[in-house]
């Protein structure tokens, strides 16, 4: 086959699929040809450029490569489809960024940096939505769960792994957890204060709460910072993970 053959049949397989495809799959395509992964990432770097001036573009994710619209484009595919998306509560979006920045984490962790009991029904809503997972547990008392981000949380925030996931101090950190809602990011003046990455997450505190525990999440409104320092735990063990699962 020629190149060109092969770039239009990896353009068709990934336009008329409905989830990411990932490399193995994309092999697939060409049963008489021997593919390596390099290889098949040199054709669809050469079909990112024949789209880079369209209104789609071809991204690498976590699970796979998938074509998708471009940032500026949404506002008008948003006309088509004028219902708002859901929106979480602040006591969610912190759990999850505490459990994105900090994983693998335990739920008693989580409690520690926030200072207040996190409801099951949060760790319930996360699972649901797909974005957090169990990575295992822990050696101590009682086994506890260590979670970690999924997939399916790189995919919709765009990314392939997790040392891509910005500084948390930096504004795209703002975008990125604004990103997962699809609601347009506000202005703010000090992207380094932890409180301007839930309100520009568009995370409303009187909003549709999801946390069941009097006198915990629901009741309690001034949050302890995240602790960024450089002594948080690596992301290396779900690293890893994402690997051994591509």
């Amino acid at each position: 086959m020629t190149e060109t053959e092969i770039i239009r049949v990896l353009e068709t397989a990934l336009l008329c699929a409905d989830q990411p495809m990932p490399l193995s799959e994309l092999r697939k395509l060409f049963a008489t040809e021997d593919f390596t992964n390099d290889e098949m990432r040199r054709h669809l770097t050469l079909l990112q450029e024949q789209w880079q001036d369209k209104g789609l573009e071809l991204t690498g994710l976590a699970s796979g490569w998938r074509f998708q619209s471009r940032p500026e484009m949404q506002r008008y595919l948003g006309r088509l489809n004028p219902e708002k998306p859901p929106k979480y509560s602040r006591a969610v979006l912190e759990t999850l960024a505490i459990i994105a920045w900090r994983q693998p984490v335990t739920r008693g962790d989580i409690e520690d940096i926030r200072g207040v009991t996190v409801s099951t029904q949060i760790i319930r809503t996360l699972e649901d939505r797909g974005w957090i997972e169990v990575l295992g547990h822990r050696d101590a008392p009682g086994r506890p769960a260590l979670l970690g981000t999924t997939r399916q949380f790189l995919d919709d925030l765009g990314l392939r792994a997790l040392d891509e996931l910005p500084e948390l101090e930096s504004t795209d950190a703002v975008i990125a957890l604004a990103g997962l809602e699809l609601e347009e990011v506000p202005a703010q003046e000090d992207a380094g204060d932890e409180g301007a990455i839930r309100d520009a997450a568009g995370v409303a505190d009187d909003g549709e709460s999801v946390e069941d525990a009097p006198g915990g999440d629901a009741a309690h409104e001034a949050v302890e910072p995240l602790d960024t320092g450089a002594d948080a735990p690596v992301q290396e063990i779900h690293t890893e993970y994402l690997k051994e699962n591509d």
